[in-house]
């Protein structure tokens, strides 16, 4: 079976247990089907979860045409996020979206007096 292939979990109530730890955090979700996409998992109702999906918009403010950019007016990016619904026995497997650790600066020693 293609399951034992990809080592996907099998029981649904494994996933229903990890959409309940991973509320509120940013996940990368795989479906049975092979297509995968990350969201913030908002809540579960039953055998649907509630994940808020982003999506890229650019906007195109061209008000002003007179612009001297060579490459033309830079243009506005920004994510909008969309309240989708999927089954729980449509979701394959979990992973939470890894944030890289933000270390602090390197701590300059003072100059050496002369």
């Amino acid at each position: 079976m293609s399951l034992e292939i990809f080592d996907y979990e099998r029981n649904d109530m494994s996933i229903y247990e990890q959409c309940q730890r991973c509320i509120s955090y940013h996940t990368i979700i795989k479906m049975k089907d092979g297509s995968s996409f990350d969201g913030i998992i908002e809540g579960i109702d039953g055998n649907v979860i509630f994940v808020l999906v982003g999506e890229d918009v650019m906007t195109d403010d061209r008000d002003n045409e007179m612009t001297r950019q060579p490459f033309g007016p830079m243009r506005n990016r920004y994510r909008r996020f969309r309240r989708r619904p999927f089954p729980i026995n449509t979701i394959a497997a979990l992973a939470l979206l890894r944030y890289p650790f933000i270390v602090p600066p390197y701590p300059y020693y003072p100059y050496y007096p002369y």
